[in-house]
């Protein structure tokens, strides 16, 4: 009987011990879990990231569909989505800080970070709050807080799988930087109509009319004869991608309403078989050494005066981008596809045009 009880008592502390490991190893996993758990694999369910950077800025990437917009639908770069979806993806735990130094990470973390909020299936699930590279700069001072184990009692060092930097660059919040450099992307049977207006040259001025097969080509209004279609084809085909080359990060908001207010060199008009029409307007960049020349934005300004290889372009939602002359001169410039009138044209900073 006594061996009995013995055997019953130590099942019983051995059954205890058991419970007393599993539920340690549980509360363990539990607190790994609340401090690295920034993963998001099913990268698929993610709806919306909310990005908020220190110096005030904060943009909302939308999944529309298989593409990514800003919140009104807008068009954003998608190469820069992929990068944030990647981060999201495959961020990985690399090292816990000193147990010496949290709270001095915590007070870091509080006054310099980025915040990424990721929403799935439409729910807020986890926030990151992205402070500091680690010390190598191999990784960077991290915290989380999510729905399912709340904010993270410290930061933790986490990386991106795979690769050697820090994580913060992926993450901006300034919406000039997730603009879509597109501004034209279109097929030659979606084009109806283009209009070029030289203003500072307007015999160089030209337009294209395109009705199906039947391509027209004109010059000042007066159409061209003999335009061989080849060249109309590979002229309206430089229309398939047209970007520009970045945003405005110089002009204040009085320097941009003086440019707006100052006379083009050019503009573009685009009009699509729909029958939208689409505007984008040149400005010549002037150049450092004439600044004192130009004080007053003069409404033209020479070639010679001007940066050569790029101008600012209105486009059609009034913002102002800046462009590069070798995106844009086989738009602007007919006289390389086109028979163009010579005796039409005037000379160029002292230079004749080649007759064709």
């Amino acid at each position: 009987m006594k061996k009995v009880i013995k055997l019953i008592l130590g099942i019983g502390v051995l059954a205890v011990l058991i419970w007393f490991v599993i539920d340690l190893n549980a509360s363990k996993g539990q607190s790994d879990t609340e401090l690295i758990e920034f993963a998001i694999k099913e990268v698929e369910t993610i709806s919306k990231v909310i990005i908020t950077d220190p110096q005030g800025y904060t943009f909302e990437l939308r999944k529309n569909d298989a593409t990514w917009t800003d919140k009104d639908g807008g068009c954003i770069n998608q190469e820069s989505a992929g990068f944030v979806l990647d981060a999201l993806r495959n961020i990985e735990f690399k090292g816990y800080l000193p147990d010496g130094s949290h709270e001095n990470s915590k007070a870091q973390m509080a006054t310099q970070h980025i915040k990424v909020e990721i929403f799935q299936n439409g729910e807020w699930s986890k926030t990151w709050y992205i402070g500091p590279a680690s010390q190598d700069h191999y990784g960077q001072i991290m915290q989380l807080d999510s729905k399912k184990d709340g904010k993270s009692a410290y930061p933790v060092i986490m990386k991106i799988k795979g690769v050697y930097g820090i994580i913060a660059p992926r993450f901006f919040g300034d919406p000039r930087q997730w603009l879509c450099s597109e501004i034209f992307s279109l097929e030659l049977d979606e084009i109806s109509k283009i209009e070029v207006k030289n203003i500072q040259e307007p015999q160089r001025s030209f337009s294209v009319t395109k009705n199906g097969a039947d391509m027209k080509v004109y010059q000042q209004n007066t159409l061209l004869q003999n335009v061989d279609t080849s060249m109309i084809f590979r002229y309206l085909n430089s229309y398939k991608k047209v970007h520009f080359e970045k945003p405005n990060y110089e002009l204040n908001i009085v320097q941009l309403d003086s440019l707006k207010n100052t006379t083009p060199f050019a503009e573009l008009y685009v009009t699509d078989i729909t029958d939208v029409k689409k505007r984008v307007k040149c400005f010549r960049i002037i150049a450092k050494e004439d600044t004192e020349i130009n004080t007053e934005m003069e409404s033209i300004v020479s070639y010679r005066n001007s940066d050569q290889d790029r101008f600012w372009a209105e486009l059609p939602n009034g913002q102002i981008v800046k462009c590069q002359y070798y995106v844009f001169n086989p738009l602007l410039l007919g006289h390389i596809f086109f028979p163009m009138d010579v005796t039409m044209l005037k000379t160029h900073d002292g230079i004749k045009p080649k007759e064709e």
